[in-house]
């Protein structure tokens, strides 16, 4: 739906298009509805009037999880349940004419699409986008925001792993968002460059295989368009390729030579959509030590491949300190502004060049 006539009737329209809705992110626009895709894929719209009512679906049950923002303001997180269209009412600040409301996916592409179904409001109109430029964000749970959020559901509660997802306060969004760009998340959590967190790359693809699809897994029916083009593509992967599983499954020694192989093939991949991106690299907010001195020295190998060959130039950034004080020792809420905080000057330096 789209919006209310003078008579206070419910118009049933939906507009998928961008004449009304700002979509950011990986989607799909489906008959009578959008799906936000990917990690804070969202859609952003202009208000008049004191409430809205938000038309919202989980594509599977149990739950999905959304986050809203007013004015460019976090809100909170909401639930949306079952796998029926939720009819969620939200009050406006009466102080302004014209409110922006901003809907992001808090979950990942694995947890299924959340379907916008349009608002029911007195008038809607679109948002001046004044974002400059966009920032891509590949990775894995990290840079999804899993596991950060025990706000409404405890760490250690039995439910889903979704259910301490909040994408919208993960550290690539922040990044992006004080630097005034738009950005799109394109990472899958468990996932690695060569093999997965509890994978030696036998029964579950890995970033190479499914970066180029919609849907960030398998289903290559369904590519991505690649239709905007990223001024800065940031790539953190390899906390799952150095993992030592669950500890049953049987665990080979970590591949170094492999590991920069599909590494490059990955970035070879982003320069064919984007020519004219700038790469950067980063380590894992999760290791240090021995483990993180072979994963910088990759890393430095992947930067002098691309030197060497096309005469690129890739920053790689370091944390040097562990951040995992979230759920299952991945890094919460607090952690993930930290980390921005740091990566913040490094990603303008990287944008200056």
């Amino acid at each position: 739906m789209c919006c209310k006539n003078p008579e206070s009737k419910q118009l049933d329209v939906f507009q998928s298009n961008n004449e009304v809705f700002k979509y950011s992110g990986r989607t799909i626009t489906k008959e009578h509805s959008v799906g936000l895709i990917s990690s804070a894929s969202s859609v952003e719209f202009n208000v008049t009037g004191d409430s809205l009512t938000i038309n919202i679906q989980s594509e599977y049950k149990p739950r999905n999880y959304f986050v809203l923002t007013i004015n460019d303001k976090y809100q909170k997180r909401y639930t949306i349940s079952g796998d029926t269209i939720n009819s969620i009412k939200i009050a406006l600040p009466k102080t302004e004419t014209h409110n922006k409301v901003g809907i992001f996916k808090a979950t990942e592409a694995a947890s299924g699409m959340v379907l916008f179904h349009g608002v029911e409001a007195e008038a809607i109109s679109k948002v001046e986008n004044n974002q400059v430029f966009t920032i891509e964000f590949i990775g894995d749970s990290i840079t999804c925001g899993a596991l950060m959020d025990p706000t409404d559901v405890p760490c250690d509660a039995k439910g889903e792993y979704i259910d301490q997802h909040n994408a919208y306060l993960a550290y690539g969004p922040i990044v992006a968002r004080a630097l005034n760009a738009d950005y799109i998340l394109s990472s899958v959590s468990g996932m690695g460059i060569y093999r997965n967190w509890n994978d030696e790359h036998k029964d579950e693809p890995i970033m190479p295989e499914v970066y180029e699809n919609l849907f960030l897994n398998t289903n290559d029916d369904v590519l991505y368009d690649f239709k905007v083009k990223p001024k800065l593509v940031s790539i953190c992967l390899g906390t799952n390729d150095m993992s030592e599983g669950d500890g049953i499954k049987d665990r080979l020694p970590f591949n170094s030579e492999t590991y920069v192989a599909r590494y490059i093939e990955l970035v070879g991949k982003v320069y064919k959509h984007y020519p004219n991106t700038q790469v950067v690299l980063l380590n894992s907010p999760m290791i240090q030590g021995d483990k993180n001195d072979v994963l910088i020295d990759c890393l430095t190998q992947v930067k002098a491949h691309f030197e060497k060959d096309s005469n690129r130039t890739i920053p790689i950034f370091q944390f040097n300190e562990v951040y995992a004080n979230g759920c299952n020792y991945h890094p919460s809420i607090s952690d993930n502004k930290v980390m921005a905080e740091k990566l913040i000057p490094f990603f303008k330096k990287a944008l200056a060049n």
